[in-house]
């Protein structure tokens, strides 16, 4: 896939606990991401945070937290991150998660896969 200049950065934070069907939630969003066939995603996993709830999360070894932030990061061209935007709103809201969903812009330099026959 060619992927180069002006696209959409889809960015969603959701807990560490969310489910669907007994799997985490940000493996089941990364999964439909790749079946609906866009560009990449990436999970990080926070260490402090508080949202709407206005609870704090924290990695702290004294405080431990049973939901910790996790942020899954989708890139592709925006016709694609808006297809997949209304599946999303589905799954959040059919699993009762709270959380925060963002675009922007970005400008992809350079997408290509790793050369492994280079060594």
């Amino acid at each position: 896939m060619a992927l180069k200049g002006e696209a959409q950065l889809l960015r969603i934070y959701i807990g560490e606990q969310d489910q669907q069907d007994h799997k985490p939630l940000y493996e089941v969003i990364v999964h439909m991401a790749k079946d609906a066939g866009l560009a990449g995603a990436s999970v990080f996993k926070g260490v402090l945070s508080y949202g709407a709830s206005n609870r704090i999360h924290t990695a702290k070894i004294f405080e431990l937290s049973q939901d910790m932030p996790m942020v899954i990061e989708i890139v592709d061209k925006k016709e694609a991150i808006y297809a997949f935007l209304h599946k999303l709103d589905e799954l959040l809201e059919a699993n009762g998660c709270g959380g925060l969903v963002t675009i922007e812009t970005v400008k992809i330099l350079k997408y290509a896969p790793k050369n492994l026959e280079k060594k």
